[in-house]
């Protein structure tokens, strides 16, 4: 008799299905002998398999209960599939099971494996995936697939559940702002739903979701994640289904504990740093920042057409240039003011000044001008005359090589700067000797400097040209102060043309 193709694939699939149930069947009849593991071969899937993959990272190598997390979900099911994740092979060695579908992944690329060997997604090849901290039991069957059930049934794009601990979660509010550089964490307005979540959890995301994330296993893990989660607008929603903790809870030493938060504090510093947060204001009020300071270089190299390079990345300056800058005026205008130097708000400071009563967001610098007779009153200026003068709180002040004005840096290794440029009057219009290529650099009537006027600046009150509207518009054209733009349109634009 002539088999139809339909018949010859049905058959096909019967047997495909008979192998598949005879590899199983002989795996939990060998773990329960306690004999060797027979390896399962990878079957191809058209669709992913509707299952939740447990996946374990965020753990310490040198005190963990991995085993144990593990063995509490092969309790309820053999056949769990469950990926532990790490930089490097773990050390001490991790005791896991020696069966197909518990997979040690090793994310740090290696001279001698493939590329893909080095993809936490060439590991999974379920629906969904479990982010399972250390130290989580499963105490009953079934619990990571009710979570899956609840997240196709909610708006949120993640669902978690709590891990019953001393540290029980609650509901955060995130707001990542990228083009200034900055997280703000508070109360969560509608929970259960969140943008964050403090405390340990259980989480299940979609694997296309969570693969999709720029940095989806970077540690620490609830730190990065709802980062990334919330910047796409994405919501987690906590669970009333909770996890318990381990038997035998890891870190239980208080030396464990100390070196596991050193080492999950320099973790979470290189990663908001690399994400580029450099300011994020905790739950209650509380800000840290990780950016640039006086004894590191700027966040930025040198500004090559006026432009700097964060704009180039649609980001303004980072916040803690921004407060350098600050402070590096406030110091330098102290300075001046006890030296009876007359000085005043210049060009994009100014501009700053009138508009936002502060730096302009997107400003990599301070300028002030001074009258040049006045140098003389001066102690630094006048040893900035004749080579770099740090003074008692780390400031140097110099003569700039771009030309004759004075240049004072916030400190020898971070080079955000003041730019103090010397005008003189002739013949009533203040003039100087070194002009720039800026379209704002343009001589101007004396008038605009008798009187000054304090001005709102930084901060602070700093000295000012009268009538600064008329000044501005002189030096940038009309509407100078309503019309925002960046210093060269024609590399970028703040509308976007450039």
């Amino acid at each position: 008799m002539r088999l139809t193709r339909c018949q010859v694939a049905l058959a096909a699939a019967i047997t495909l299905n008979l192998l598949v149930f005879f590899y199983v069947s002989r795996l939990q009849q060998q773990r329960r002998r306690g004999g060797r593991a027979v390896r399962l071969p990878r079957l191809p899937h058209s669709a992913p398999d509707s299952r939740v993959t447990v996946l374990i990272r965020e753990f310490e190598a040198f005190d963990n209960a991995v085993p144990e997390v593990v063995a509490s979900f092969l309790h309820h099911d053999p056949t769990q599939p469950i990926v532990v994740a790490a930089d490097t092979l773990p050390y001490p060695p991790l005791a896991l099971p020696a069966i197909p579908n518990v997979r040690l992944a090793l994310l740090q690329p290696s001279l001698d494996r493939p590329a893909a060997a080095s993809q936490p997604e060439t590991y999974v090849d379920t629906e969904f995936v479990a982010l399972v901290p250390d130290g989580t039991r499963a105490e009953s069957p079934g619990q990571l697939q009710r979570m899956a059930e609840e997240l196709k049934n909610t708006h949120a794009r993640l669902v978690a559940a709590p891990v019953a601990t001393a540290n029980p979660p609650h509901c955060l509010a995130l707001e990542v702002n990228l083009r200034e550089w900055t997280a703000s964490y508070g109360p969560a307005p509608d929970p259960p739903f969140c943008d964050a979540l403090d405390g340990e959890v259980v989480v299940v995301v979609r694997t296309r979701d969570l693969f999709n994330l720029s940095a989806p296993l970077a540690r620490p893990m609830s730190t990065s994640l709802f980062l990334q989660t919330s910047v796409r607008g994405w919501s987690v929603r906590l669970l009333d289904l909770p996890f318990a903790p381990a038997r035998q809870p890891p870190l239980a030493t208080a030396h464990a504990r100390w070196k596991a938060e050193k080492e999950g504090r320099a973790r979470r510093d290189a990663l908001l740093r690399t994400l580029g947060v450099r300011l994020v204001s905790w739950e209650g009020g509380r800000q840290e920042w990780f950016g640039c300071g006086k004894e590191t270089a700027r966040c930025f190299d040198t500004v090559v057409g006026d432009t700097p390079s964060y704009l180039y990345e649609g980001r303004w300056t980072p916040p803690c240039c921004l407060q350098a800058l600050r402070e590096t005026a406030r110091h330098v205008i102290g300075v001046l003011e006890a030296a009876r130097v007359r000085y005043w708000l210049e060009g994009g400071s100014l501009l700053g000044a009138a508009r936002h009563g502060d730096i302009i967001p997107w400003d990599y610098d301070v300028d002030l001008g001074i009258y040049l007779e006045d140098v003389a009153n001066c102690e630094q200026l006048r040893g900035a005359e004749v080579g770099s003068v740090v003074d008692e709180r780390g400031f140097v002040w110099e003569k700039a090589v771009e030309g004759d004005f004075f240049r004072v840096q916030y400190s020898e290794t971070n080079h955000l700067h003041v730019d103090l440029w010397p005008f003189y009057p002739r013949n009533g219009v203040m003039t100087k000797d070194t002009w720039l290529d800026h379209r704002q650099d343009v001589e101007f009537p004396e008038h605009f400097l008798h009187p000054l006027v304090p001005l709102q600046f930084a901060g602070f009150l700093a000295q000012a040209p009268n009538n600064y509207r008329r000044f501005l518009e002189l030096k940038f054209g009309p509407g100078a102060i309503e019309n925002p733009e960046y210093p060269n349109p024609a590399l970028r634009s703040l509308t976007g043309s450039g």
